[in-house]
């Protein structure tokens, strides 16, 4: 597989985290990867949002 098959799975393994509510340092990869960038948006993604933020 590629690197866009491992971007996916990136995603995937934000989301997963995120979702069984495991911290964002939780992250597997290193700092300034590309990888970490993906797997931090999926975990953003999957997080719900702040009530206060919604407000305004």
């Amino acid at each position: 597989m590629g690197f866009r098959a491992d971007i996916v799975r990136a995603v995937a393994a934000g989301i997963e985290a995120a979702r069984d509510g495991r911290p964002a340092t939780a992250c597997p990869y290193p700092r300034g990867s590309l990888l970490r960038s993906a797997w931090v948006r999926g975990y953003a993604r999957a997080r719900p949002a702040d009530a206060t933020a919604a407000d305004g």
